[in-house]
């Protein structure tokens, strides 16, 4: 039980650590490769206005058709006299059919007139007016009929960019193994009070229940010894109580010892098609008895791995429970089937009154009870849903209630495969 809240913690805590990191690295990487992006967009925009070429006095500059004002401030790499002499680019003319008419690369030495002009081509039968060709930003111009292509050369800031997401990546990538090595040896001291106080108390309920038996077993025999010499109402009622305190404290023992030895618990294989059958026709003399009707719909020859006197119980748990709290005439049906993701059981069963989702979340809580009041009239403890949520712990199975429409029950297993 406790493992599982220590991985469970783990793993929100592992994903909660992966979320942040990946939404930093994320928007770190989006911002520069964004801002490489806009910058180039802006140069380009500076060439397509001066028909592919930086004009030698930057006051001339014409800005881009975006609505800016003429920028002055240094802190812009289009306002500085040196941009035409850091800046690498080549453009292409070509005519409406595609055909180059001049090729400027006196601005660039990696690319060759032969291989600008392959580039161009390769950018004019493209539909997209602006983006990227290898490292290369480019750009359509449209100057009366024909077409120029205008590339920028963004190779050392996009190798900046891929350094910087590498080495994000990386760090991120140590850091969350690094945090994860820390959760794994602190969650262990975190989960320890909680799972020390809880074997206290699991071993608390044990010893009190068995020492709970003998004084219980002794109120029994003098009740009985009283009502030896004739009907006495007081005595009858002191033994229905024992009874009661009797089962209750069983209930306890059985519940903590599972919880206590559960990995002691064998598993083998049972034939559940049968067990659920056989505990079915055992309960149907109650069932007539109670004016109320069971339904079984149960597949043949399926076969889990589990405890078979576990299993015995928790169908006795959920039959018991059925019966209790439906309405005379009411049914309880019983449905066992086979599915590609396990082995599904369902119990449903008419209630008296209209259970609501929130109150079913609570139903394998104990000594939970959706009405307190009827607990002399059902006899109930509200520990039977408790037990058969550990008998499924036990199996690594999973139990839930599912509120029907109208008054109605269903509890949901799921043996998995």
């Amino acid at each position: 039980m406790f493992k599982r809240l220590r991985y469970k913690f783990i793993s929100i805590s592992m994903l909660s650590v992966i979320l942040v990191l990946g939404i930093i690295v994320a928007g770190i990487n989006i911002a520069s490769y964004s801002g490489t992006v806009k910058n180039a967009d802006e140069i380009l925009q500076i060439l397509a206005d001066n028909h592919g070429r930086f004009p030698e006095n930057p006051e001339d500059r014409v800005m881009p058709r975006a609505g800016l004002d003429p920028i002055r401030g240094m802190n812009n790499p289009a306002s500085s006299p040196e941009l035409q002499f850091e800046t690498r680019y080549f453009s292409v003319l070509l005519d409406p059919d595609g055909n180059v008419l001049s090729s400027d690369t006196g601005m660039i030495a990696a690319i060759s007139d032969s291989e600008s002009e392959s580039l161009a081509k390769t950018v004019f039968a493209s539909s997209k007016d602006k983006g990227f060709e290898s490292d290369y930003r480019f750009l359509k111009v449209y100057e009366g009929g024909n077409v120029r292509v205008i590339f920028y050369d963004c190779g050392r800031s996009l190798d900046s960019y891929r350094m910087g997401l590498q080495a994000s990546v990386l760090v991120s990538l140590s850091s969350i193994f690094v945090i994860f090595l820390l959760i794994l040896f602190f969650s262990g001291r975190i989960v320890r009070p909680v799972a020390e106080s809880y074997e206290k108390q699991t071993r608390f309920i044990t010893d009190a229940g068995h020492e709970l038996k003998t004084p219980l077993a002794i109120i029994n025999a003098d009740a009985d010894v009283i009502l030896a010499d004739g009907e006495n109402t007081w005595a009858d009622d002191i033994k229905m109580q024992v009874s009661r305190l009797t089962e209750l404290t069983n209930s306890l023992i059985f519940l903590s010892k599972m919880q206590e030895d559960a990995p002691g618990v064998v598993l083998e294989d049972v034939d559940l098609s049968s067990l659920v059958v056989k505990s079915c026709d055992s309960f149907t003399s109650m069932f007539i008895t109670g004016k109320r009707n069971l339904v079984k719909q149960i597949e043949d020859n399926i076969h889990i791995r589990g405890n078979e006197s576990l299993l015995k119980e928790l169908m006795s748990i959920l039959l018991d429970n059925a019966l209790k709290y439906s309405p005379s005439g009411g049914t309880t049906k019983v449905m066992l089937k086979q599915t590609s993701k396990g082995v599904n059981l369902y119990v449903t069963n008419d209630t008296l009154h209209k259970i609501d989702k929130e109150s079913a979340k609570k139903f394998f809580d104990r000594f939970y009870r959706q009405d307190p009041s009827r607990n002399s009239e059902t006899g109930g403890h509200g520990i039977g849903l408790s037990i058969a949520q550990a008998i499924m712990d036990i199996h690594k199975g999973r139990i839930e209630a599912s509120p029907e429409e109208g008054n109605g029950l269903t509890i949901k297993i799921l043996f998995a495969s």
